[in-house]
């Protein structure tokens, strides 16, 4: 358990906060870049900052804040131009650094004023890779944006989900250590979901945790495995600091602020090899929901879904004074831990858990992959079990891709 002042520190995302300030030094993603293809203005809320993200009729990207600093319009109402976003109030103009271009009026009433010229917006980094919108809003200079090598794989269909989750991040990301969930929540669960009469999966037997350049690993043994087994060899990865590394996704666990989390994955799967070469032209960014609205009740039919039960049944925040951890819960302490010697190292200067600072290191970035391959399963089995709702559109392009028919319906 964690003294309550203790888990404030871990918890607390905004400006000014421990947490809030160590997340900052890191790239995020926000969103998925074909978000703004129909619509260039997305109004986001990230580590409790209201801002607004763009794409200019150049095709730069811009992450400002919401408010415009004339007289505090709602800039997601904005509207971009060839360089920049104009404010629908009065028609100021800022571009991505938040510098003030244009003050209509103000330019051709006075301009010996050079008003707009002592203007400026907030404004954060952004930038594009794989499909994904990543911001940063730390402080300067910026760490490389990760190249992780699955980014580069080709002969694949790509598919970016989000998903609005109304808990803290922290519990979504301590998930991300925790083996023993998967013999339950995904395999015990889900067997008595689909109302079976067959026994329980493969037990877990031993554990072990580990920490590496990017992140943690957790290593596991089970009944149906052995010490030769990739997922004992190897291990899966908690990538530092909000993600979780499978092989062929990622999943990323963003704060908005301290009690709403943006779930954001990035998901591979290999084409045939009667379909290759394959490329993918553009990569579909959808929304999925976590609620039934017929019921009102979590969504458990798919494997990320019932993650997110798990989640958001702690709690907005967890109270993790009350908490009870055993064996299983090695990985989480030790993640801790580590959290909380990040911060003081941030405090005094010292170098900060897997940052990339030189752009030579960061090609391809490899990490510890148990048990993937960009090689098609036999049979090739293409149904999307990740996270209910994949619109339709979506499923035909993944059909497209797959040359198979696809049936997105059951539980997992």
């Amino acid at each position: 358990m964690l003294a309550a002042e203790k888990n404030h520190e871990l918890t607390q995302v905004g400006p000014g906060t421990p947490m809030g300030e160590y997340l900052r030094r890191y790239w995020h993603p926000i969103a998925g870049a074909s978000e703004l293809s129909s619509n260039p203005v997305k109004p986001i809320r990230l580590m409790g900052e209201d801002l607004v993200l763009y794409k200019d009729l150049s095709g730069n990207y811009g992450l400002v804040d919401r408010q415009c600093p004339h007289r505090r319009a709602d800039l997601s109402y904005g509207f971009v131009e060839e360089c920049g976003m104009r404010c629908n109030y009065h028609g100021w103009l800022f571009d991505a650094d938040g510098s003030c271009l244009e003050q209509p009026y103000e330019d051709q009433a006075a301009p010996e004023m050079r008003f707009k010229e002592k203007i400026k917006i907030k404004s954060y980094l952004v930038r594009e890779l794989a499909g994904l919108l990543f911001a940063y809003m730390g402080p300067e200079p910026a760490p490389q944006l990760p190249d992780w090598e699955p980014f580069s794989r080709e002969n694949g269909f790509v598919q970016i989900v989000t998903a609005d989750i109304p808990c803290n991040w922290l519990q979504c990301q301590e998930n991300s250590i925790d083996p023993v969930h998967f013999e339950w929540m995904h395999g015990n669960w889900s067997i008595r979901l689909r109302n079976k009469g067959e026994p329980y999966g493969p037990k877990h037997l031993k554990l072990d945790f580990d920490e590496f350049d990017y992140g943690l690993l957790y290593k596991r043994i089970t009944t149906s495995t052995n010490e030769q087994d990739p997922l004992w060899t190897i291990g899966r990865v908690l990538l530092w600091p909000n993600a979780f590394f499978l092989g062929n996704h990622f999943e990323w666990r963003v704060p908005v602020d301290d009690t709403n989390t943006l779930s954001i994955g990035w998901f591979y799967k290999p084409v045939p090899l009667d379909r290759r070469p394959y490329q993918q032209t553009s990569i579909p960014s959808w929304h999925s929901p976590i609620k039934d609205e017929t019921t009102g009740r979590w969504i458990s039919t798919h494997v990320i879904n019932q993650d997110i039960i798990g989640w958001v049944g702690q709690g907005a925040i967890t109270d993790r004074t009350q908490e009870h951890l055993g064996q299983s819960d090695k990985g989480i302490v030790m993640f801790r831990r580590r959290l909380f010697a990040e911060l003081e190292a941030m405090k005094s200067g010292a170098p900060l858990k897997a940052l990339i600072h030189e752009p030579a290191k960061n090609k391809c970035v490899k990490l510890p992959v148990a048990g993937h391959s960009t090689l098609p399963d036999n049979g090739v089995e293409s149904k999307f079990t990740m996270m209910a709702g994949q619109p339709e559109w979506v499923r035909k392009a993944q059909e497209e891709a797959m040359g198979q028919p696809i049936d997105n319906h059951g539980i997992v």
